[in-house]
């Protein structure tokens, strides 16, 4: 049983960024995922 994870040494981050860090505060992005934030998303997750 292997209790180590492999590991990439060339990764540049060690978490995953955050798009808030990179996306200004007007970005369409930042709109469509409030949007979708609202939708009632219960029939495609199957909840």
């Amino acid at each position: 049983m292997n209790h180590f994870r492999p590991c990439d040494r060339e990764t540049p981050y060690l978490l995953p960024p955050s798009l808030d860090d990179w996306l200004p505060k007007d970005h369409l992005a930042r709109f469509v995922a409030d949007i979708v934030d609202q939708l009632n998303l219960s029939a495609l997750i199957g909840r």
